[in-house]
């Protein structure tokens, strides 16, 4: 079993810049397919005025710290690197949720 953390701004696709997201879709993945569990909210980590704040990355990695991976639409060179280098797994990725997380089933992603 995985859980993955999902950046969505409707529920239902994987359309969400990770600096952008205010809140993250947990799903548990196992053999049989993939559980909702619930909402995280978060705060934006990417403040247009003010840049990037390692201190809100920060916050993120704890908040989906029991997550194996973190699935974006996009994410800056800058932020992809602060999160590998705290070992997080981040996939930029898109389509629906349900198609995302089907395809990181059958092949073995995670």
């Amino acid at each position: 079993m995985s859980k993955v953390a999902v950046a969505t701004s409707d529920g239902f696709t994987v359309n969400e810049h990770f600096g952008h997201a205010k809140f993250f879709r947990v799903y548990e993945l196992g053999e049989n397919g993939h559980t909702f569990l619930e909402v995280r909210d978060a705060v934006a980590a990417c403040q247009h005025q003010l840049g990037h704040d390692t201190t809100r990355f920060d916050k993120i990695i704890e908040l989906l710290s029991d997550c194996d991976a973190l699935l974006v639409q996009k994410i800056g060179e800058g932020a992809a690197a602060y999160l590998i280098s705290r070992n997080v797994r981040v996939f930029e990725v898109s389509g629906s949720i349900d198609a995302v997380l089907d395809k990181f089933i059958a092949d073995r992603i995670l």
